[in-house]
């Protein structure tokens, strides 16, 4: 979710889902240590709880990072042991690490030695030709040694050559019965399912055999599949109904324009809002063509829903 997640991101996200643990974008160790750290690591306090997914291999740094995580006050630390892009590769971490348990088991164990906060693991279930539930199941076996009790799943392997990162999220095969079976041998360990995973019945269903479900792009396309996850397991949702949440969404415009950060980089994450429903394509069309020229117009998102409905009712009308 690199260059998604955004803290604007997260802020609409939970508007929509009160009860959800949200996880930054992958920020790299060496980001964190020698970047604009309080760029990259802010958040606002309605985002919490928050975890902060790292990618890196060298347990000295992650360990530094997870002591300036904590200091920072995120709830979680999340090494990530699943994507596949050639940028990740190149800096040795993400998927490429499924071929080093024993490495990611020593990172692992650094970063708990260095801090108080919980420290949890994003894999796949393979990669290349490490491709059997025997080696998947080794894989968390041997990280587990570390202390770390908390594993996301993401229930495919990846390729590190031959199919592009979009590609190795549609390609390989799904398999939820090996993570499923992972929970049934390994009760002691946290696991959350992800993958496939685009509705909140989907989401319920899953939870009868794993301990969490977590959502990436399905919920990116359609945020307002987090406000039914929320209503399905919490009995409620989080803002009423997606005009609430546009009116939510304005005022937070408002704060951040006061502090010059232009309106398109907040209203590119509630482009599918209305997904699905009528006048949804004019609700994206609007914000598409008018963010970027009127970067302080707070009002952008109800103009955008005022054009929403018309298209909605002179599709009716015409009908």
């Amino acid at each position: 979710m690199m260059d998604w997640t955004d803290r604007h991101c997260r802020y609409f996200h939970r508007l929509l889902a009160p009860g959800a643990l949200l996880y930054t974008e992958m920020v790299t160790t060496g980001a964190i240590l020698h970047g604009d750290r309080d760029h990259l690591l802010a958040f606002d306090p309605a985002e919490h709880p928050l975890a902060l997914q790292v990618g890196g291999s060298e347990p000295d740094e992650l360990a530094r990072c997870a002591q300036i995580a904590q200091a920072r006050g995120y709830a979680e630390v999340n090494l990530n042991v699943g994507c596949p892009s050639d940028r990740v590769q190149k800096g040795r971490f993400g998927a490429c690490l499924m071929r080093e348990p024993i490495r990611v088991r020593d990172c692992i164990s650094a970063m708990l030695d260095a801090a108080d906060v919980p420290v949890t693991v994003k894999t796949r279930l393979g990669v290349d030709e490490l491709d059997s539930y025997a080696y998947f199941s080794d894989f968390i076996h041997c990280v587990a040694q570390s202390g770390c009790t908390t594993f996301a799943v993401h229930a495919r392997k990846a390729w590190l050559s031959g199919l592009s990162p979009k590609e190795n999220r549609e390609v390989p095969e799904l398999r939820h019965g090996w993570v499923y079976r992972l929970k049934q041998e390994c009760p002691q360990l946290t696991i959350i399912l992800n993958g496939g995973v685009a509705s909140a019945a989907a989401a319920v269903a899953h939870l009868e055999r794993v301990d969490g479900v977590m959502l990436g792009r399905a919920a990116y396309h359609n945020p307002w599949i987090l406000s039914e996850c929320n209503r399905a397991l919490d009995g409620q949702p989080g803002v009423p109904d997606r005009t609430a949440a546009v009116l939510a969404m304005t005022r937070y415009i408002e704060q951040q324009i006061a502090q010059s950060v232009p309106v398109k980089h907040i209203s590119r994450h509630v482009l599918g809002l209305f997904q699905g429903l009528a006048g949804a394509r004019s609700w994206r069309r609007y914000i598409s063509d008018h963010a970027h020229k009127e970067a302080d117009d707070s009002r952008l998102l109800f103009k955008a829903m005022q054009q929403m409905h018309a298209a909605s009712a002179w599709q009716r009308d015409a009908a």
